[in-house]
């Protein structure tokens, strides 16, 4: 993919970041009908070794993830498992001591669990670190690091298990775009990477990877801001003439492409125009559970029209009491009047609520609510899922809710796979 990308074709890959079940399978279910290779990943803060906010350990995610993909008949060689934002992120206020002895832990918990594609973020500061911005030469020294970790427990491995996974590749950076989104309110946008800062972060990861003992050839993608981002409620789009100079800077640092975070919400011709222009792996996460939660709701609307009110989910209430029993994953993320507030609590584009979904009271509730629509009529199909419903009357979709969800979600797939050439 590579290879052909940096000779001018349109061609990527794209990244699922997601834990949830119903996103995986969606994803999943989309990779095989269009035969084309997937890459699901793990962030550090929903698996690790501790078993992160899902409670999941490394191995545990690729059994998971491995199961659904047997399940729906997708083969093997067309799954890869990523470790997304891998380092020392959970553990910031501790020194460099203490967070980078948890995050090569975790790295190798990863390798040693047969993830093949390794994000290495070491972008952010630690708890002994100066003031100041931090020195792209400390970022790229503890990169070399972890990289180090992650091939020191490929090479303790049998030789029949590093022959089945593969030798792990890395995508490495010093200037990563905060996981799920800016924070508050945004309205100047996101400038891209300066080309001549791209290049001296190359260059000086190269040296301390020598340094290191580490081959650079295993470094595959390169994280940089080419200028997209999102909000609240806003989406800062691609523009490809402003990310021309780094772009072209691309062109000439051989056997890398750049690996775009936060792609979310942009538009199927700004996808395209990234892949294009050398952003060679897009990453996606929040606009996919904000998919499923567009979907559950709408569901949801539907049975408020079919089943009586005593017997009915009530879903988007558990929710919000979920969200409000525990604030911790949307409290700092959340500003403004508190009617702003509780709108950006279930509707915000940040989606903070898909950490809360896994909950036993709101899985309860989408299985009531699944329970309650065995099958959606093709009225209310037309009124909530207009795309599904074309679908249904063509005979090429069930009227079922959980064949409806991950058909919406496939919706969005559908931009990404076209996006990297695959359909």
């Amino acid at each position: 993919m590579i290879a052909k990308n940096r000779s001018g074709q349109r061609i990527g890959l794209y990244s699922v970041c997601s834990a949830h079940e119903l996103v995986l399978r969606a994803a999943i279910r989309h990779a095989k009908k269009h035969s084309y290779p997937l890459i699901i990943e793990s962030t550090a803060n929903q698996v690790n070794q501790f078993g992160g906010y899902t409670g999941i350990k490394p191995c545990e995610f690729a059994a998971q993830v491995q199961k659904i993909a047997l399940e729906e008949g997708l083969e093997g060689e067309k799954l890869i498992l990523g470790g997304d934002h891998l380092g020392p992120i959970i553990w910031q206020n501790e020194a460099e001591s203490s967070a980078m002895e948890k995050a090569a832990d975790m790295v190798q918990a990863y390798t040693q669990a047969g993830y093949t594609k390794i994000h290495l973020d070491t972008s952010m500061k630690l708890a002994d670190d100066p003031a100041g911005p931090l020195d792209p030469r400390v970022c790229a020294r503890r990169g070399a690091l972890l990289a180090r970790a992650v091939y020191e427990s490929f090479d303790s491995m049998s030789d029949e298990i590093k022959a089945r996974s593969g030798r792990p590749v890395l995508v490495i950076g010093s200037e990563v775009p905060v996981p799920g989104g800016q924070q508050g309110e945004h309205e100047e946008g996101v400038s891209p990477t300066k080309a001549s800062d791209f290049l001296e972060q190359v260059a000086i990861f190269k040296e301390e990877f020598q340094k290191a003992g580490l081959d650079f050839s295993d470094v595959i993608a390169f994280v940089v801001q080419p200028g997209v981002e999102f909000g609240d409620d806003k989406v800062f789009s691609y523009d490809a003439q402003r990310a021309a100079p780094l772009c072209q800077a691309l062109k000439t640092v051989p056997g890398l492409v750049f690996e775009g975070h936060s792609t979310d919400y942009q538009s199927p011709q700004n996808l395209a125009e990234m892949v294009r222009d050398g952003v060679g792996i897009l990453k996606v996460g929040p606009a996919l559970t904000f998919a499923l939660r567009e979907a559950l709701f709408l569901l949801e609307a539907a049975e408020e029209i079919l089943i009586p009110a005593a017997s009915r989910s009530n879903l988007k209430k558990s929710l919000l009491e979920e969200m409000n029993r525990s604030k911790k994953h949307w409290e700092k993320y959340y500003s403004g009047t508190a009617e702003e507030i509780e709108y950006k609590k279930l509707y915000s584009f940040s989606d903070r609520c898909r950490y809360y979904l896994p909950a036993q009271q709101v899985q309860e509730a989408i299985a009531t609510l699944v329970r309650n629509l065995p099958k959606v009529p093709p009225a209310l199909l037309s009124q909530f899922f207009p795309a599904q419903y074309h679908r249904y009357m063509a005979a090429r979709l069930p009227g079922d809710p959980l064949s409806i969800i991950y058909d919406r979600i496939g919706d969005l797939l559908d931009d990404y796979a076209a996006a990297c050439a695959y359909i």
